[in-house]
């Protein structure tokens, strides 16, 4: 669009105001209807960057062979005790499994008859004898649990244990722990208080076992929805809640993982989204008022601003058909830059109206004096943004698409509908100046002070370049959500233990063999903790660990497998025990060399647990009995233990390690705080290293950290290379071009030194301040460039001064909103886009009028108003 044809469509729609307006209405219903019919929005991040960047090529190859690896979702079952996580989570993976229209696949990652049977043979040869060792020595008080597992089989297993203090066999003060630890429970439970009570730790010793139980799910995901993910996740805690999985019953359900975090950062990011909303169009409007001073002209501004937003979004759809992630911050993209050329047209017709222009000449005159600069803006900044297209980032890319398309939207519905808005609300004239005549004093010291001025900037411009290489990149994705999520506190608890943290990376080996080899080398690295692959599910070791469990079953057999279980017993007969036993150990407590202190307590427990109502013996027995069959059967299923080979692995297991055509999974997990950039950094080279087509979270973060920096540096380069062909096109003068294009370089250079300054990390999130800085930086200094070249003089006092200011304030105030958002990304983009704002202004008002100095031909008629 040229300068020429600004001013035949500004002279059309002020002719013709109406027809303007219900032509521009029907646009917008078009518009309208078709954005409606045919809107889509993907939330799959992974469509973000190119698949043919080799990092995505690895991990779309990975995932094929192995498609478990994707869209998972971690549920986290922690129980007061080992036995309630082990209940709880078999019985929710039941449940979960059985809801196919939820959850495509559900598996116990830790658990499952697999692991019931062969755990002990994962322990070294010293740990499983003395596992075997602990469970022969618990055979007395097996004994009893197991032919009477109720209240009254209890108190027979405390009455055997008393037997060999009374026989001194065992020392009372060494029944102290298992008879605190049950009293201490069962005064729980007659208090009516949550109470729980482990066979596992009591027969543990000191090695306790696990709490915490994990169940790997892939959910069926729906990326038409913000949240693919919530319904699956709302299902895993209907499911925990009808089992009763929760806190009152000794449960914790959480979930974490890929989907559940990803649901979580969007659900941050509309959590205060109408008040981040209300801000921004508040400040917008008291912006704009305070710029033109007139409700009218506002909303001439407005309706312009709205009417090519909608627009802006039926094209937008129309060249990218699904909107995603990135590409939908064209929104505030538009609003932001768009505002500006409303705001120039505006202040300049006011400037028109105050030497007493009529409303259709003061736009014709405005458009006359802007139409050139605001061709050239939207030139310039519908190049910067197209520069990103060839890039691999794909959701950069298309915002740079849309958001080009949408600056000559909004360029050409300045210089039509707003026009045609102005003529038919005829605002009135201003009463005050338009510029800023105090402004005149520093306009004199900036003319006397030039040179100080321009070495001032010189020497900021020296020192942001030597701050450079602080300026600390952060793309890690894990940084960018909110710590005080659900999903993003079990994950961090989580990550507390090396081997479960999702930093690790995957390779492909052609075979099961290879793989092992592979693995050989990777746990060689230092920056290695472990390495899993098929072969890690075959315990070592075998024949002796074997030999140990068998020896233990046989002498443990009939104990836990009793040739018949006595009947229940009755209320009646359960009280009569809990005295028997209370007598006995007062017996034994008062006989004893030392004082008995826990016996004497356990004895006046069981005498008021039977004078207690029969509800409250219920109760109890259910504490101690539920865990009693959960112990049991687990100890039955590790004492049939048989050996294990590659070919003998549950095909759930098997198939999450080798695929079908044979090709196995190497998995390995970072030394030291995987939370740690370093640490990430340098596990991800060692294991490049090795295997350079691993994939992987790590690698991931690294290599979309290299792909997005990549991209904007090609971008980058590209945009300035278009930008200053244009510009060079235009102005036809190299130190023009230089005068226009250095200021904008000095400010994104002044931003980033800000960010070293206080600590500010650029992310995946706010890095997308930086195209936004360069189409506004080009665009204002255009504006005072083609000002200065026509002869202006005194530039802050000017009209353009006024439009400057207040158009950078209105984009300030879009997007300086987002600061207050509840996700870290959104703020950190809200905080750096005032920065670079602020420097731009700084830098279109200081240094460009210092850096152009006095214009070339005096002669021609100044800008100021």
């Amino acid at each position: 669009m040229t300068a020429a044809s600004i001013l035949r469509l500004v002279a059309a729609s002020v002719r013709r105001p109406v027809v303007v307006l219900l032509l521009s209405l029907a646009s917008v219903a078009g518009a309208v209807l078709y954005a409606v019919g045919n809107f889509g929005m993907t939330t799959d991040t992974s469509e973000l960057i190119s698949l043919d960047v080799d990092w995505r090529r690895n991990e779309a190859a990975v995932e094929a062979a192995f498609p478990h690896l994707a869209d998972s979702m971690l549920v986290i079952v922690d129980g007061a005790t080992p036995e309630r996580a082990e209940s709880a989570a078999a019985r929710l993976s039941e449940r979960l499994s059985a809801a196919t229209e939820h959850f495509r696949r559900v598996r116990r990652s830790d658990g499952g008859p697999f692991f019931d049977r062969q755990g002990l043979l994962f322990g070294s040869v010293e740990e499983v004898k003395a596992s075997a060792a602990s469970l022969i020595e618990a055979q007395p008080v097996l004994g009893p649990l197991a032919r009477d597992p109720s209240l009254r089989g209890v108190t027979t297993a405390i009455s055997t244990m008393l037997m060999g203090v009374e026989y001194g066999v065992t020392p009372l003060a060494q029944l102290d722990a298992p008879i605190g630890a049950l009293r201490r429970s069962l005064d729980q439970s007659m208090r009516d208080e949550p109470a729980y009570f482990s066979w596992q730790e009591l027969f543990a010793g000191g090695a306790a076992p696990p709490r915490r139980r994990l169940i790997l799910v892939q959910p069926r995901l729906d990326y038409g929805s913000l949240e693919p993910g919530d319904a699956a996740s709302e299902a895993v805690s209907s499911h925990a809640a009808a089992l009763g999985l929760d806190p009152a019953h000794g449960v914790t359900v959480r979930v974490t993982g890929e989907v559940p975090l990803a649901d979580e950062e969007f659900a941050t990011l509309q959590e205060n989204i109408g008040f981040v909303g209300l801000v921004m169009a508040a400040a917008m409007l008291a912006v704009l008022w305070f710029a033109t001073r007139s409700t009218r002209i506002v909303a001439a501004i407005v309706v312009t601003i709205l009417a090519g937003l909608v627009i802006t979004t039926a094209v937008g759809l129309l060249a990218v058909g699904t909107l995603n992630l990135i590409s939908v911050a064209f929104i505030p993209l538009f609003v932001g830059l768009g505002v500006d050329f409303g705001i120039q047209i505006s202040v300049r017709f006011n400037a028109e109206r105050l030497e007493g222009a009529g409303v259709g000449e003061a736009v014709e005159r405005a458009a006359a004096a802007l139409g050139a600069p605001l061709a050239l803006a939207a030139g310039a900044v519908f190049l910067g943004f197209g520069a990103f297209l060839p890039t691999a980032y794909i959701g950069i890319a298309e915002l740079g698409v849309i958001a080009g398309l949408g600056m000559v939207i909004a360029l050409f519905l300045s210089v039509t509908l707003l026009p045609a808005l102005l003529v038919l609300l005829k605002p009135g004239a201003p009463r005050r100046e338009v510029g800023f005549a105090r402004a005149a004093v520093v306009d004199r010291w900036l003319a006397r002070n030039r040179a100080a001025v321009l070495w001032a900037f010189a020497l900021s411009l020296a020192g942001s370049v030597a701050l450079l290489p602080l300026v600390r990149f952060d793309f890690n994705p894990l940084h960018l959500r909110n710590p005080d999520g659900p999903a993003m506190q079990a994950l961090t608890d989580l990550m507390q233990d090396p081997l479960r943290t999702p930093n690790t990376v995957n390779l492909l080996a052609a075979d099961a063999d290879k793989a092992a080899a592979v693995a050989e080398r990777l746990s060689a690295l230092p920056e290695v903790a472990a390495v899993v692959t098929i072969d890690s599910f075959v315990p070592s070791d075998q024949p002796a660990k074997l030999a140990q469990i068998r020896e233990a079953a046989l002498k443990l057999d009939s104990t836990i497998n009793p040739p018949e279980r006595a009947a229940p017993p009755s209320d009646a007969e359960t009280v009569g025990a809990l005295q028997a036993t209370a007598v006995r150990l007062s017996t034994v407590a008062s006989r004893a060399a030392q004082p008995a202190t826990e016996a004497q307590a356990l004895a006046q427990t069981f005498n008021k647990l039977a004078q207690a109502a029969p509800a409250e013996r219920a109760r109890a027995a259910a504490m101690l009995i539920e865990p009693l069959e959960t112990t049991l059967a687990q100890m039955r299923a590790s004492l049939q233990a048989e050996p294990v080979t590659r070919s003998s692995l549950p095909p759930e297991i098997a198939r999450d390690w080798v695929a079908e055509d044979g090709r196995a999974l190497v998995q390995a997990f970072p030394r030291g705080d995987s939370n740690d950039n370093r640490v990430l950094a340098r596990f991800t080279e060692a294991s490049l290293a090795i295997a350079p087509d691993a994939s992987g979270l790590p690698v991931a973060t690294q290599g979309a950290a290299n792909t997005v920096a990549r991209a904007f540096v090609q971008a980058g380069a590209l945009a300035l290379a278009f930008v200053s062909v244009l510009l060079f096109v235009v102005l036809r003068d190299v130190r023009e071009v230089a005068f226009t294009l250095a200021p904008v370089v000095l400010s994104g250079f002044l931003t980033l030194a800000t960010c070293v300054l206080i600590g500010q990390p650029i992310n995946f999130a706010n890095i997308i301040a930086f195209p936004l800085l360069f189409g506004v930086g080009v665009a204002f200094h255009i504006y005072f460039v083609m000002a200065w070249r026509g002869g202006a003089t005194d530039l802050l006092q000017s009209s353009l001064a006024r439009a400057v200011l207040f158009s950078a304030l209105a984009t300030g105030s879009a997007f300086g909103s987002l600061w207050l958002s509840q996700h870290p990304g959104t703020a950190s983009m809200g905080k750096i886009l005032m920065i670079s704002l602020a420097w731009t202004l700084v830098c279109a008002l200081i240094f460009e009028p210092a850096l152009l100095g006095p214009p070339r031909d005096h002669s021609k008629r100044a800008v100021q108003k």
